[in-house]
């Protein structure tokens, strides 16, 4: 089993205060009786969250904490001590961030991006601040129009730095949006180029035939409600742009799917009308 991960667990043995749990290779933890709400039978699979409890050992919850190993978050700091400081990641146990892990000193109720890692020296889960060092380490492998993970990490006068899919650095353009993000905020983004020194260029939404299809099923919606799209195929892209929050290329690509697939027609002034059945 992995501690700090969700895991797939057999039902071995119940006992009063909860039920153990098992991995292939047979080693258990316990699941404890405040996370069970119905009896489970011997040999039943439970998906659950391993971590360690304030006494140091190995228990398994159902709760869902904010991010798991090997991912990236923005947590709030609850308190600080001699160790270092806490963050709630939505467990019982908070979350340390050693000193030597902080980037500058951490203050109850700020709220910090943060890489959560298992200390193999001793089983424990932990955050660092210093998230330099967990980004960029693999080759970007992806080819353009591949659809990724983005969580905003700050922005600049150019646009919004991201990390991607937890792995690499990312940045979505201010002139190519549709609106403003916010620090924080996870969207789903598609690559548009991957530089020579591994940062990949974002835009925002999926790949390309995601977003067409979504702009064509909002005009679908419109239309269906009686309503009207109130731009063309002319139309400037600025228009485009305040009428669905889309790309005038992504909006001819969407009018286009619902002319090929019957669904729509086009007016003598260009207005976009549903097909009469």
């Amino acid at each position: 089993m992995e501690i700090g991960k969700y895991n797939i667990l057999k039902v071995s043995r119940m006992v009063d205060f909860g039920a153990y749990l098992a991995d292939d290779a047979g080693s258990e933890v316990l699941l404890p009786s405040k996370y069970i709400t119905d009896l489970p039978e011997i040999g039943s699979e439970i998906e659950v969250f391993v971590y360690r409890d304030s006494d140091d050992r190995p228990v398994a919850v159902t709760e869902h904490p904010y991010a798991t190993v090997g991912e990236f978050a923005f947590l709030r700091c609850v308190a600080t001590g001699a160790v270092g400081a806490f963050l709630d990641w939505g467990l019982p146990k908070d979350l340390l961030v050693p000193h030597r892990e902080q980037r500058s000193k951490m203050h109850p109720g700020g709220e910090y991006l943060v890489y959560i890692y298992l200390d193999h020296a001793s089983g424990r889960i932990a955050a660092s601040a210093k998230v330099e060092k967990y980004l960029g380490n693999l080759p970007a492998d992806y080819r353009c129009g591949t659809s990724v993970s983005a969580l905003v990490s700050g922005s600049n006068d150019v646009g919004y730095t991201c990390i991607v899919d937890n792995l690499h650095r990312g940045i979505l353009y201010h002139n190519e949006l549709h609106g403003s993000l916010t620090v924080g905020q996870t969207l789903k983004a598609s690559v548009k180029n991957v530089r020579a020194d591994g940062k990949i260029d974002l835009v925002a939404g999926g790949s390309a035939r995601e977003r067409s299809a979504q702009v064509a099923d909002e005009i679908e919606r419109r239309l269906k409600s009686g309503g009207t799209i109130g731009v063309t195929e002319r139309s400037a892209p600025e228009a485009i742009e305040r009428c669905l929050h889309c790309s005038k290329k992504d909006f001819k690509k969407g009018v286009g799917h619902l002319l090929k697939s019957g669904k729509v027609t086009i007016g003598g002034d260009g207005a976009i009308l549903l097909a009469q059945k």
